[in-house]
């Protein structure tokens, strides 16, 4: 794989995460991986858990590092208990994984399409089989070895059912990590074979220094960055990188006074999403939109606004449309009903103009109390 090669388990403008050499706000399950370790008692297989863009594939990179640098049988850590996962660079490990010419690592993620070269929807079986080369290979040197899957959720039926015949006979001195942002999606016996280690979402202060790890400029309002992006480090850099925090100031500003609209405001609105390249930023928008009805309902339902303010305004606005419990019943219904429809219409192909333009009118009617 080269560096231009598209990588579905890395964040745009960031480093990969086998590049990052620091976890960030994730403490304790680096202390309870330890702690597994340290006692003997180190589970074959690793179920990662959490939001997207918590740290968690930087923690399994940063897992697998740690196993393979300690392997016993090379005896050159003696008998210290380790109290850190932290390897350095210039560990041979560290500089193969960086590499990616470590011998006693695999890493499974989808791959490109032969035909079109983009990246596959899914991991195929054939890439979940073709485990069985690496574990018969290396098991001549003895040592450690690492399998690392990102996503699990990305099998599909037959690559899940060929990784679950690894699991029930797991081969020896092996450990498998997968990376699951819904672990509820995977089969039950996966699931049931793993050890799950959920990852929290990141405090604003930790949000905020793994952005400045990623080299990611975060600009200066972080409380309303971790406010929009649920702590997660990846959700944040998409709203960086695609003006994320503004448009979402925009959607505050012209639902301000519902039920009225401005409509130049909602149709200048509609324009963007459909201009040539702004697929990504479509997607934002009905992301945004779904955000802030959420933010509506739950303000109707425990009678006080999120803190802190997403945008300037937006506890007022929260405020006005969602005064009590009535209207946060209306406003879930508005929101399960306006995801779905949205989600269609993107996979139809619906002009993005008039999907958006149709959102806002059945926002505009749902505050009014009319049907949407």
């Amino acid at each position: 794989m080269t560096d231009d090669t598209p990588q579905p388990d890395c964040i745009e403008g960031a480093p990969h995460p086998r590049e990052t050499q620091r976890l960030i706000g994730q403490g304790a399950a680096e202390a309870a991986f330890l702690d597994a370790f340290n006692s003997g008692r180190l589970h074959h297989a690793w179920m990662i858990t959490g939001p997207r863009g918590v740290g968690k594939a930087t923690f399994a990179w940063r897992a697998a590092r740690f196993l393979l640098a300690h392997d016993d049988g090379g005896g050159m850590f003696g008998a210290d208990t380790p109290d850190s996962l932290g390897i350095a660079p210039d560990h041979p490990v560290a500089r193969r994984l960086l590499a990616r010419s470590e011998p006693q690592m695999y890493h499974i993620t989808r791959k490109l399409n032969d035909d079109t070269k983009r990246l596959r929807d899914v991991i195929r079986a054939e890439d979940v089989r073709s485990l069985h080369n690496f574990l018969s290979l290396s098991s001549t040197d003895g040592g450690r070895r690492a399998v690392l899957i990102d996503s699990a959720d990305e099998m599909n039926v037959q690559a899940a059912n060929s990784l679950l015949k690894m699991l029930e006979e797991p081969p020896a001195r092996t450990t498998f990590f997968l990376i699951s942002h819904q672990p509820s999606g995977l089969l039950p016996t996966i699931r049931s074979r793993c050890r799950e280690l959920r990852l929290p979402p990141l405090s604003a202060q930790d949000m905020a220094d793994a952005l400045v790890q990623a080299g990611i400029e975060q600009g200066d309002d972080i409380p309303a960055l971790a406010a929009l992006s649920g702590g997660s480090v990846g959700e944040a850099a998409r709203l960086i990188n695609l003006g994320g925090l503004a448009l979402y100031s925009e959607l505050v500003q012209l639902f301000a006074d519902l039920p009225n609209i401005d409509r130049p405001r909602a149709l200048a609105l509609a324009n963007a999403a459909a201009q040539r390249g702004a697929a990504d930023r479509l997607d934002l928008l009905i992301w945004l939109m779904e955000l802030l009805l959420g933010r509506m309902a739950a303000t109707g339902a425990t009678g006080t606004t999120p803190s802190p303010e997403g945008a300037p305004g937006e506890a007022r606005m929260l405020a006005h449309v969602a005064p009590d419990l009535a209207a946060a019943r209306g406003w879930a219904d508005c929101a399960q009903d306006v995801g779905a429809r949205m989600r269609h219409g993107r996979a139809v192909n619906l002009d993005p103009a008039a999907l958006v333009l149709d959102t806002v009118f059945r926002i505009q009617k749902t505050a009014a109390g009319q049907p949407a």
